[in-house]
């Protein structure tokens, strides 16, 4: 009974270090197929903040990609960025972003638009698409208005 006691702490010990690990490492820069027909798949990468920030400050050329709303750009955004919505990025994207080989960091709110876009962008045949998932989680500087 003793036995079977400690054992079973012991599970509940481990669970809750398993449970508690950081989220945020999960799929970070790893990249993510995306199926675009039977014979050819392309990609896109997770990247955080803190890399695409250092990228930011010592590469030139990179795309920052807002895919939310008008409202929510004009509320909050990271500078310098772009807006594209998401509802528009298959119409939109081959205007705005003519060159398929740019580096494009890809944000929304939370994380689940950019995720939809960056396959979007995959599809489409950009090459270099990283999903920088949310603005919540951009603890840099940002600035409102147009």
């Amino acid at each position: 009974m003793k036995k079977a006691m400690i054992a079973f702490v012991l599970i509940l010990i481990s669970i809750g270090f398993a449970a508690c690990s950081p989220a945020d490492n999960r799929g970070y820069q790893k990249e993510v197929p995306v199926q675009v027909n039977s014979t050819k798949a392309s990609s896109y990468t997770n990247i955080k903040p803190e890399d695409a920030k250092k990228r930011l400050s010592s590469e030139k050329g990179i795309i920052l990609l807002d895919v939310r709303t008008q409202e929510e750009y004009d509320e909050k955004h990271i500078p310098n960025s772009l807006l594209i919505p998401v509802d528009v990025i298959e119409k939109e994207a081959p205007e705005k972003l003519t060159d398929k080989n740019t580096t494009i960091f890809v944000y929304c709110r939370s994380g689940r638009r950019s995720v939809t876009a960056s396959e979007a962008l995959a599809k489409m045949g950009y090459k270099k698409v990283y999903n920088l998932g949310g603005i919540i989680d951009w603890p840099y500087e940002t600035e409102t208005g147009r």
